[in-house]
């Protein structure tokens, strides 16, 4: 039995299958109508969710299972005190696979580790986020048609950002990728991953002006400012609108660049972006659909 908890857990070459995976559900959805039949996925979700939690049922509903859970922890013994441990115990005796989501880092660890079934994180606090980066790594494939050998800007809460401490795990791996880090000083990078890629050897740049890099982007990652991360609702006030990308501000950027975003947005990228050929959330969105099936096939080891 294997969980997935964090993106550097799975190789290149399991990457990649994934990838192959994924492509060949896009092409041939009926191949895999029925690949599931019998087998039932838990959606553990202690912390909100749209599109992580809805995709993962998408996923598995699509995959001919089914889906038992909560989207709430009120509306789990949680609310009684319960431990993770103790969830994740007696969820395995009802499903096949487990996706967590939990605002504690660490804790689909922590149930991981008592399951009996795999356990999927679905987003840890702060900490990490795998199967965003399955999405964002088949949009990005599917946009550039490789990995590598490009210039990637994460914008926004970089500190707090889940989605951009998984992303830069997976894509330090591939030769000739640089990243551009920009933020406001309360919101960079934390120092531990920062130190990961100066021993690694991966250029980085780190600044707080957007439309000064713009020129030099391939890939421009952008994030909301997360209130739910902050202790002091001034603090937030005062640095949630630190960027908001306009069409303005893509006059110097490259005709093919591709803009990301994780989602939600608030008003961190204008709606009148929406419509240009290079905004590719929405792809995201979808995209992470088809990864989490992959993926979901991958640990309950389906073979189509």
């Amino acid at each position: 039995m294997r969980s997935l908890i964090d993106i550097s857990e799975l190789t290149l070459d399991e990457l990649d299958e994934l990838i192959r995976t994924a492509d060949d559900i896009i092409e041939n959805p009926q191949k895999y109508a029925h690949a599931c039949s019998g087998k039932k996925l838990a959606t553990l979700f202690f912390e909100p969710s749209t599109r992580t939690r809805l995709s993962f049922e998408a996923a598995m509903y699509e995959l001919g299972g089914s889906v038992l859970g909560f989207s709430e922890s009120q509306s789990s013994s949680a609310a009684k005190g319960e431990s993770v441990a103790d969830t994740a115990k007696t969820v395995s005796c009802y499903a096949d696979i487990i996706a967590m989501r939990h605002p504690k880092e660490g804790a689909p660890l922590v149930a991981s580790l008592n399951a009996s079934v795999p356990v999927i994180n679905a987003g840890d606090g702060g900490h990490n986020h795998p199967t965003q980066t399955l999405a964002d790594l088949l949009t990005i494939h599917r946009e550039k048609g490789r990995f590598g050998d490009f210039t990637v800007g994460l914008c926004g809460d970089l500190k707090f950002g889940r989605t951009v401490h998984s992303l830069i795990t997976a894509l330090k791996r591939y030769s000739g990728v640089e990243f551009v880090l920009i933020s406001p000083n309360e919101l960079k990078l934390p120092d531990y991953i920062k130190e990961s890629l100066k021993k690694e050897g991966i250029p980085f740049l780190e600044t707080g002006d957007l439309e000064g890099v713009m020129p030099k982007l391939d890939i421009l990652y952008m994030t909301r400012v997360q209130r739910e991360r902050f202790f002091n609702e001034e603090d937030y006030l005062r640095l949630k609108d630190s960027y908001i990308l306009t069409p303005e501000k893509l006059a110097n950027a490259k005709n093919d660049l591709s803009i990301l975003h994780p989602l939600p947005r608030v008003n961190e990228i204008s709606v009148a972006i929406d419509d240009d050929p290079r905004a590719c959330y929405f792809k995201q969105v979808l995209y992470g659909k088809y990864m989490r099936m992959a993926l979901i096939l991958k640990l309950l080891e389906v073979n189509v």
